[in-house]
């Protein structure tokens, strides 16, 4: 799974440290999510993209292995 998340922290002009206060985890996760290393729980992911007021569709790209 790929995300856009980076993206959208730079057009809500958010850091690493401030979206994961927002959704409650530590700034490691949101390192990890953007590098593709880690998947969200489906709660971390709408949080996410309650966030930047998009859909989760819009944030994480789900890829068919």
């Amino acid at each position: 799974m790929k995300n856009r998340i980076k993206e959208f922290r730079a057009r809500f002009d958010l850091t690493q440290e401030a979206l994961a206060l927002k959704v409650g985890v530590r700034r490691e996760t949101i390192v990890f999510l953007e590098k593709n290393k880690y998947n969200p729980s489906l709660k971390l992911a709408y949080d996410i993209a309650k966030q930047f007021e998009m859909k989760i569709e819009e944030v994480f790209i789900f890829e068919a292995e």
